[in-house]
């Protein structure tokens, strides 16, 4: 079974990580024998952490019981509160995560933080900007691997701007395999251009419910 380990800390941005939690939990479009997945939000300690919108999240697990492992996720949101030293630990077990092939999606702030520990010197990734990363992060040498572009994913890390949720979430579902590929394309589309005829699509991929 794959863990999905979310990162929740104060002013996570609450709007990143809305699509990816919302599938994964429903499982509504999931392909039949989709791979069973857990999910489970990790934080520092297990004190509330209030979002960017005023939720109030509490975690279900603290960093030191993340599992490492290949069939692993860990995913790390766009916040305000990123460069508080206390996060320093998650940051070391994405490092761990992708050293073992597991894979880590870092979106927003999230960029910056990775960053700093080095993680997007030699893979091809995104953020805000070249120059966003260069200004807050003074050890980031990736420019050569810097694509502007709303959602990159490369070799297990998948990372992305503020304005790249949807794309995010369509590389992370696809490294799960848990949609068809079809019922992805459809889904996507659906979601990125509001037209009605993906969404008859979309049902059209899905399998049929015997009554």
């Amino acid at each position: 079974m794959k863990t999905i380990y979310i990162y929740v800390l104060d002013t996570l941005a609450d709007w990143e990580l809305g699509y990816i939690t919302a599938e994964l939990n429903s499982r509504r479009f999931f392909k039949e024998h989709a791979p069973s997945l857990t999910i489970k939000t990790v934080s520092y300690s297990k004190q509330p952490i209030t979002t960017m919108g005023g939720m109030e999240i509490i975690p279900d697990c603290l960093v030191e019981d993340i599992e490492i492992s290949e069939n692993n996720v860990l995913l790390l949101p766009g916040a305000d509160t990123w460069d508080n030293p206390k996060h320093n630990d998650i940051l070391i077990s994405a490092k761990d995560m992708l050293s073992i092939g597991g894979t880590v999606g870092a979106i927003c702030g999230a960029t910056v933080a990775i960053a700093n520990m080095g993680l997007l010197n030699d893979k091809p990734h995104t953020s805000n900007g070249s120059g966003f990363l260069e200004m807050f992060s003074p050890v980031y040498k990736g420019q050569e691997f810097y694509l502007d572009q709303p959602s990159v994913s490369a070799d297990n890390l998948i990372t992305a701007n503020s304005t790249g949720a949807l794309l995010w979430t369509r590389q992370i579902i696809d490294s799960l395999d848990v949609f068809e590929q079809e019922t992805l394309s459809a889904w996507y589309n659906y979601f990125n251009t509001g037209d009605s005829n993906y969404f008859f699509e979309l049902m059209k991929t899905l399998p049929v419910v015997e009554k």
